[in-house]
């Protein structure tokens, strides 16, 4: 039986954005809640795509977007290279999202979290730790948080099972999206018995997507492959000075040619970190 990889776009999706059962014990898994009052019961799939305020404003389309019984808000993203671009990109989709409660009018107290947890199959930090959690706290005096806004990001690359001290099911979610692939004969036995995890698993088996699918999922490998091989050889040709320009460059180049082959221009800003404004200016 072969298996797909479920960190590419459709694959993801296809998990988290159409079970609410497995994003619910995925969000319960990753987020820092801590106490058992404050995990998700139950989840409403939102419209991904969050729309822009004004006619100059930036549309973007994030991966999987839900909202609990309490209101809550939550956004789930799979990003496969980091760009300095990247957290920005995260603050300012979350912020629309929680700004947009109030569209139709209504008490400031009414508003509520949101979080976003951010999958980043690439490193971006120089310590060791997989997991960074950013709140709004006080820097000096109470350290005091302004609740509304929490961002988790996850470097794949330096999550080891070997990280016992986390959360169990923490760890067999990342188990999942860092140790099933296109070469998997045989799923770990471990995974196997949760059934959450065996779910999802059943949704990553070749046989359950259509050929135009595959397809899909095929080009979207090539198009990272290529980004990245693209972007590796501009950091070893370029001097420190035009570094920044240059792997720009290669980024702007591998948009256009995306574009060319009617890739989406979400999906294309997620690739090469470039804004949506930039591609649709290509």
């Amino acid at each position: 039986m072969r298996y797909l990889n479920p960190k590419a776009d459709l694959t993801f999706k296809k998990v988290f954005g159409e079970h609410p059962d497995l994003v619910i014990s995925f969000l319960n898994a990753l987020l820092p809640f801590e106490t058992p009052e404050e995990e998700i019961r139950e989840v409403t799939y939102m419209n991904p795509e969050l729309m822009p305020r004004s006619p100059l404003g930036k549309d973007s389309i994030v991966d999987v977007r839900c909202r609990d019984g309490m209101g809550r808000q939550f956004i789930v993203e799979m990003q496969m290279m980091w760009t300095s671009a990247y957290r920005q990109r995260v603050l300012f989709n979350a912020s629309k999202a929680y700004v947009k409660q109030l569209e139709a009018g209504g008490d400031y107290d009414l508003l509520q979290p949101v979080y976003s947890l951010n999958i980043v199959n690439d490193t971006f930090s120089t310590g060791d730790s997989y997991y960074h959690d950013y709140r709004i706290v006080e820097v000096e005096g109470t350290g005091e948080v302004i609740e509304g806004l929490r961002f988790v990001f996850v470097e794949l690359p330096k999550f080891t099972p070997k990280n016992f001290g986390d959360k169990r099911m923490l760890v067999l979610w990342l188990r999942y999206l860092t140790e099933i692939n296109e070469k998997t004969l045989d799923v770990p036995k471990e995974l196997m018995e949760n059934p959450e995890i065996r779910k999802a698993v059943a949704e990553l088996e070749e046989s359950a997507f259509t050929e135009e699918q595959l397809l899909v999922y095929d080009k979207f490998w090539d198009i990272v492959s290529t980004a990245k091989t693209n972007i590796s050889s501009s950091y070893k040709d370029g001097k420190q000075e035009g570094l920044r320009e240059g792997e720009r460059t290669e980024r702007m180049k591998n948009a256009r040619g995306m574009k060319a082959a009617g890739i989406d221009t979400e999906l294309i800003a997620r690739i090469t970190g470039l804004t949506t404004d930039e591609i649709e200016a290509l």
